[in-house]
């Protein structure tokens, strides 16, 4: 079930950082800065269009929803839906997932919920940075049908957690490879960082929008002819928000799109050249 999860989040471009304070004033930042102020706060959500050729596939919303105190630490509820749409003859997705990520953006707990009559669910708890509990049953009734704990050799982000992690770097010129945890396994990604402004255009934006690049792969093949290279642009402020992503598989060049955000203080920088 979690391989459904890479689909998406490797489309989107596979990125995330979190903070507990917003900065209302939007700002853009400069070319080449070695810092970012990127930060965001509980209840922004982000809605992205999932094309193929002349298809929409469907749609992936992601939420902040809360900050909350566990143990004496802060920790933050994100949540990814993701639903194709109806009548498509080659793919029928509903799922659901949750990242609690603590305030130095890793994850303490994952969550992935596949929906259907029987709701299957897979559990990561990362107990510390070497040591993660799994468990997989069923959601509704609570049955578990496997436990079971992974060693790793570096801490690591999750399937989720990892699409925020990388928006405190966008706009730097570097190259990260992050550790991740999917498929019951340690994975890694590699993400390069632009810090060069191109413009982008989508089709719920009426001009063209300020964007910094980042592209990468990652070690791994996953469903769908999921070939691991990937490229995106976030918004050049310091929202950083995903603006447009594209991942190569088998069939073609998937494209995934920005169509609303709820976000009263953040709007798409324009472009200046």
């Amino acid at each position: 079930m979690n391989k459904h999860l890479h689909i998406w989040t490797l489309i989107f471009s596979i990125v995330l950082a979190l903070n507990y304070e917003y900065t209302a004033a939007q700002t853009n930042r400069e070319t080449g800065s070695n810092k970012t102020e990127f930060s965001l706060r509980a209840g922004e959500e982000l809605t992205y269009i999932v094309k193929y050729a002349f298809l929409n596939l469907g749609e992936v919303k992601f939420h902040i929803k809360n900050n909350m105190v566990i143990d004496g630490k802060k920790i933050t509820e994100t949540i990814a839906h993701m639903d194709s749409y109806e009548g498509l003859p080659f793919v029928d997705l509903h799922q659901t997932y949750y990242s609690f990520i603590d305030s130095n953006f890793y994850p303490v707990e994952f969550l992935g919920l596949m929906l259907e009559e029987d709701t299957n669910y897979v559990k990561y708890i990362f107990e510390n940075d070497s040591l993660i509990k799994i468990t997989k049953g069923d959601y509704n009734s609570g049955k578990i049908k496997f436990d079971s704990t992974a060693i790793v050799e570096k801490k690591c982000q999750d399937g989720l957690s990892i699409l925020f992690y990388a928006r405190k770097f966008v706009g730097m010129d570097t190259t990260l490879y992050i550790p991740c945890f999917v498929n019951e396994k340690e994975e890694k990604t590699k993400i390069n960082f632009y810090s060069k402004n191109e413009s982008v255009e989508i089709d719920n934006v009426d001009y063209e929008i300020g964007c910094m690049k980042i592209d990468g792969e990652t070690d791994f093949v996953s469903v769908y002819g999921l070939t691991g290279e990937f490229e995106g642009w976030f918004s050049n402020d310091v929202q950083s928000v995903p603006i447009k992503a594209k991942m190569n598989v088998i069939i073609g060049s998937v494209t995934l799109e920005l169509i609303k955000w709820d976000n009263k203080h953040w709007e798409p920088p324009k472009y200046i050249n």
